[in-house]
């Protein structure tokens, strides 16, 4: 005979469960809490008290010019009112701005948050959960993937472990960890809404985790974690057409997130790679035209003369349907993977040849 216990988690599970099913919330049914028998409640504390030492809360001052009076400039302004025919350099002024960020190396100190957490920064202070406040020191940064690594010297860190973010799958339960609107650490829940979403910014690498965890100004460079408590992105960008969270935030997953750090801590920047061809998406008429048994891909439209792609014996009218491995969904995804291999390194790609799957090796070159 079941104990009262186990009749009791059924109950609170099967609750859940129907909860969910008629209010028709995801966020309800996403958080899969596990069952606290000694409070008879359902809970994610035990993943939050792993995590969240973690998690932190940045400041950064920053140096800005005061704005200025167009007229001030105008010389007939200036003769009518009196004033000198010199125009006075503009004034700066200190500014304060939070934001959050994560520990994943408590040996080395390493945090990562935001680039445009930190972007001109004069400098960065880092609240621990324990209250302590450190300052921090910029190793690297990068706006193409809006990814920044500091250092800070501090005994008694806690990282969060790195999970990989290719295994993520649309509806699994993510929390997102940060600092909102200054008000210190903050945890909302949800569930992974999307996959692969990119187009927010032209310029930049975008490989998002969509989520609908509440995300607002404050939480970039905070953590995106699944229910195990691994990291799987770094809450970097949100929709907020009237200025807050509507259920749409993003998040850079974190296999970008290590490929960046490590050229971070390695040269303080990303030197990005290049194989010399240009490639779109694969639509279901090129899909259906080049015989391919699923619309995925990139389709080679050109190649540069001299580029590691001529040498190695790409053509145009290949579709690249894999690197080193790993499926590639869309022209973004040659764009990210090749973009954030460092110069020199060697690469797998797999294509699509008149029927043929085939597979050559190349060396990445330096992009300009």
């Amino acid at each position: 005979m079941p104990s009262n216990h186990a009749v009791l988690r059924s109950l609170f599970l099967l609750a859940s469960l129907v909860i969910a099913a008629a209010s028709g919330s995801a966020p309800v049914a996403a958080r899969a809490p596990i069952f606290d028998e000694s409070r008879g409640v359902l809970t994610v504390a035990p993943v939050l008290e792993r995590v969240t030492p973690a998690v932190v809360n940045i400041a950064v001052l920053t140096r800005v010019a005061d704005e200025e009076n167009p007229l001030l400039r105008d010389p007939y302004f200036r003769r009518f009112f009196g004033l000198p025919d010199r125009v006075p350099r503009p004034q700066e002024r200190r500014a304060l701005s939070a934001g959050s960020g994560v520990i994943i190396d408590a040996a080395k100190g390493y945090v990562v948050t935001n680039h445009h957490v930190v972007k001109n920064a004069d400098q960065i202070a880092v609240t621990l959960k324990d209250g302590r406040q450190v300052l921090a020191r910029l190793i690297g940064s990068d706006a193409g993937t809006d990814i920044a690594l500091v250092k800070v010297d501090a005994n008694g860190l806690s990282a969060v472990p790195l999970g990989d973010s290719d295994n993520l799958k649309v509806g699994d339960v993510v929390l997102a960890i940060g600092n909102p609107f200054g008000l210190g650490q903050t945890v909302t829940s949800g569930i992974v809404s999307a996959l692969g979403r990119s187009g927010l910014s032209a310029e930049a690498y975008e490989d998002f985790i969509q989520t609908d965890a509440p995300i607002n100004p404050g939480n970039s460079g905070g953590a995106l974690i699944d229910s195990k408590g691994e990291l799987v992105g770094i809450n970097s960008a949100i929709i907020a057409p009237a200025g807050g969270n509507v259920g749409i935030g993003f998040a850079v997953p974190s296999n970008m997130v290590k490929a960046v750090v490590a050229q971070l801590e390695k040269f303080g920047t990303v030197r990005r790679g290049r194989i010399g061809v240009a490639v779109q998406s694969v639509t279901p008429d090129i899909a259906a035209a080049a015989g391919l048994p699923k619309v995925s891909g990139a389709i080679v439209g050109s190649v540069e003369k001299g580029s590691p792609a001529e040498r190695a014996g790409l053509l145009p009218g290949d579709v690249i349907i894999a690197i080193d491995g790993r499926p590639v969904l869309s022209a973004s995804d040659v764009r990210n993977r090749i973009g954030l291999r460092e110069a020199g390194t060697s690469v797998s790609i797999t294509f699509w040849r008149q029927g043929d799957r085939r597979t050559l090796t190349l060396t990445v070159a330096q992009a300009a």
